[in-house]
């Protein structure tokens, strides 16, 4: 599908601007004719040194006011006179999983803040992050887009509740939406030493500490890594693209074993350590996922969306990244 959306003279808001993937979707905006990119954040997650870079940029700002999606009027007022909007403001698997209620009014009642606010202040096409949590373990390989929702987690359970919404305020309003469904995304700016976040970057600590990785189960689980880089690529290309409503998967189609990732990370690191295995604790919830790969066909056909960045390569700039910021020595 061609993208007939140059996004010449546009103004765009990007709610959750200063996080992991949007701070990249702020970067990639740049590289695009448009009048403005303002980030609505609320720095729960997001750092302000993200946008260093971004914010020497005359057509980049952060939104001065407040940057919560559960601050309605605050919200409203920062979508006055906005073409575009991007959401990537949510609370992470984990801790969904610890604090419910702050999951359902931060993904569920602020999605719909958003979606509301788009409607009131005429925005012209809304991308939201949507997730693979969606689709629970795998039924099918590659999961397509109509892969059953099969999730049991709350997380999941936010974003499938996200997605009714914004196909109900579609039909309703003719709001243009479409909801991006990620499969497991990794690389700069995921925050690298929290309680809650993702299994590259711990692997990675426990490696620079020179201490023997942890595998829960046998390692066998596999999933469909992404580079963030290409994430942000695919936001403005769904901006771009012609399509009014839809969910699109956004991953690689590659399968990788959690074993074969943290030997990929040990080789490149040039570490000599020995993985443990260890089983699941009783409550963690990402036992219930061993398999999550997405098809890539109906990104690429109606987003002309392709992932650049292979495993390695993406690891690599994560890597350097990490030495560079001196979480890494090496």
């Amino acid at each position: 599908m061609k993208n007939n959306n140059n996004l010449r003279d546009a103004n765009i808001l990007v709610i959750g601007g200063a996080g992991f993937i949007g701070s990249f979707v702020v970067t990639e905006l740049l590289k695009e004719p448009i009048k403005s990119v303002v980030v609505y954040d609320n720095f729960a997650r997001g750092k302000k040194n993200y946008l260093n870079e971004q914010l020497t940029d005359a057509r980049c700002s952060i939104y001065p006011i407040g940057g919560d999606i559960r601050e309605i009027d605050i919200l409203n007022k920062a979508m006055e006179n906005v073409d575009y909007v991007v959401c990537l403001a949510a609370m992470w698997l984990l801790h969904c999983k610890d604090f419910p209620r702050t999951a359902f009014d931060v993904n569920i009642a602020g999605t719909f803040n958003v979606l509301e606010a788009c409607v009131k202040n005429n925005v012209k096409k809304l991308i939201w992050s949507s997730s693979a949590s969606v689709y629970g373990d795998a039924v099918e390989l590659p999961m397509t887009e109509s892969h059953p929702f099969n999730n049991k987690n709350f997380y999941g359970a936010s974003k499938i509740a996200g997605e009714a919404m914004c196909t109900a305020f579609n039909d309703r309003y003719e709001l243009e939406v479409i909801g991006l469904r990620y499969m497991n995304v990794y690389g700069p700016h995921q925050d690298q030493t929290a309680a809650y976040t993702g299994v590259v970057p711990i692997m990675l600590n426990k490696i620079e500490a020179n201490e023997a990785p942890i595998i829960n189960g046998d390692g066998s689980q596999a999933y469909d890594f992404i580079y963030v880089e290409d994430v942000a690529t695919c936001n403005v290309q769904a901006l771009k693209s012609e399509k009014k409503h839809g969910f699109y998967n956004v991953g690689t189609e590659i399968q990788t074993s959690i074993k074969e990732l943290c030997e990929t990370i040990l080789e490149l690191k040039s570490s000599n350590l020995k993985v443990q295995y260890k089983p699941y604790s009783e409550d963690d919830a990402r036992a219930l996922v061993q398999n999550r790969i997405g098809s890539k066909e109906n990104a690429q056909k109606d987003l002309d969306f392709l992932y650049k960045y292979d495993l390695k390569s993406g690891l690599k700039e994560l890597i350097n990244w990490r030495i560079q910021t001196g979480i890494d020595k090496k």
